[in-house]
């Protein structure tokens, strides 16, 4: 699916990101800074939606997906070039994956930004209404085994 944006087109074709460049980018985000090729490629590869933002033959932007398509999705990785920042390719980028047609009728999309709200919030995301009942789990940490009938899973 492609779309125009003023003078930039927004592909979902994961063959026409440039891996070397948004490696570049994200290496030197806040959220994976010194991020490895590797697992930038193997983000892509595992996501279920990615979006390139082109000036001309020029990927200047990107944005990842990752959901089951039937119930949730997180968005994330989203980057504009700084020459190409304030055009609104950020906020474009987000409304084309909300409005994917392989992405209808979740229950639930997520995202995480330090710095972004204002720009999320103009594409409807709000803060989470029950932030205390969201947990994360970071692989640093050492899990203790389960024991039987401990815990239960209600997202």
């Amino acid at each position: 699916m492609k779309q125009s944006h003023d003078s930039y087109e927004l592909d979902d074709d994961p063959s026409r990101v440039e891996l070397d460049r948004v490696h570049g980018w994200l290496t030197t985000s806040y959220w994976s800074p010194g991020v490895s090729r590797d697992v930038v490629e193997r983000a892509l590869k595992g996501s279920s939606l990615i979006v390139g933002a082109y000036l001309r033959d020029e990927q200047v932007g990107y944005l990842r997906v990752v959901s089951d398509r039937a119930t949730f999705a997180w968005i994330g990785d989203v980057w504009v070039a700084e020459p190409h920042r304030g055009h609104g390719l950020a906020r474009a980028m987000v409304h084309f994956v909300l409005a994917h047609p392989n992405h209808q009728g979740l229950r639930r999309w997520t995202l995480a930004t330090r710095d972004a709200h204002e720009i999320y919030a103009a594409c409807g995301f709000e803060p989470l209404p029950a932030p205390e009942r969201w947990m994360i789990f970071r692989a640093t940490t050492v899990p203790s085994p389960r024991t039987r009938g401990e815990g239960n899973s209600h997202a």
